[in-house]
């Protein structure tokens, strides 16, 4: 009887992997992607509730907003209240995050992890405050403009200087044009009075005719506004959706699209009235 063709035996001295041999080979490459994974930096930043500047206070001694040229203006603080605008602090574009600390982050309500891209769009870290730079001083110009239009005063009469350290961006655009008007006209019977005594938070790009932009951040800037006091927060009416769910407690979001918007919010607010919502 010839054998069969499906068996043949083992050469004698050939090597055999045993089954748990054969599964060690397998996962070897994932073992290497894994421990790859663990040591090499990833394009990711981390970011976190930042710090809160009052507008119509100072910063580093000086006030943030001073106004001069203009008849009943002052640099000086009339309004008893605090508009805070609010800042995300994130890591910089050189950092190395590994995979370890996104794992961290991800589980941490007060960290969130954010493409480097969209935190720093443009390259290094040269190139990256470069542009974040340009971005506030912009913003600032058309916070002025904005500011000035709304209370029908002339740019040639009146001059604004702000300070905010090394903050950078365009999100404190709205609070720059609410602090000026508060600086001019407050609540429309001099300076100051704009808040009521309160302390308003918030965030928003603005552009020279009022406009208010969404920015990025919310969840952690709400974060940065509840823990320094705020119980309102201004947020772009476009951004009500996402920021909803991750309101803390104790802080209500404001909707508001233009400089006046906020505006006639500030005033429901300060007088008890109907203050809108999400």
């Amino acid at each position: 009887m010839s054998e069969s063709s499906s068996t043949r035996p083992a050469r004698p001295g050939s090597p055999r992997l045993t089954r748990g041999g054969t599964l060690a080979l397998c996962a070897l490459p994932v073992v290497l992607l894994l421990v790859v994974a663990v040591f090499v930096p990833l394009p990711f930043s981390l970011t976190q509730p930042g710090e809160t500047a009052n507008v119509l206070g100072k910063h580093g001694g000086k006030p943030v907003i001073s106004v001069e040229g203009a008849e009943g203006a002052t640099g000086e603080v009339a309004d008893k209240g605090r508009l805070l605008s609010v800042t995300i602090a994130a890591t910089l574009p050189d950092a190395k995050v590994r995979l370890p600390d996104v794992v961290r982050a991800w589980f941490r309500d007060d960290r969130a992890v954010m493409p480097r891209d969209a935190v720093y769009p443009g390259g290094d870290t040269e190139d990256a405050e470069r542009r974040i730079d340009k971005e506030m001083k912009d913003s600032q110009r058309a916070a002025v403009t904005a500011a000035l239009r709304q209370v029908h005063r002339s740019p040639k009469d009146v001059h604004v200087k702000l300070r905010l350290g090394d903050v950078g961006g365009p999100s404190a655009g709205l609070f720059f044009a609410l602090g000026i008007v508060d600086k001019l006209d407050g609540n429309g019977a001099g300076p100051g009075g704009l808040t009521g005594g309160r302390t308003v938070a918030g965030t928003g790009t603005i552009d020279a005719k009022g406009e208010v932009g969404a920015v990025g951040g919310v969840p952690l800037k709400m974060q940065a506004a509840r823990r320094d006091g705020a119980r309102y927060f201004l947020i772009p009416r476009s951004q009500c959706g996402e920021a909803g769910s991750l309101t803390p407690k104790g802080l209500r979001l404001v909707p508001v699209g233009t400089l006046k918007g906020a505006l006639d919010a500030l005033k429901e607010i300060r007088t008890g009235g109907e203050v809108p919502g999400c």
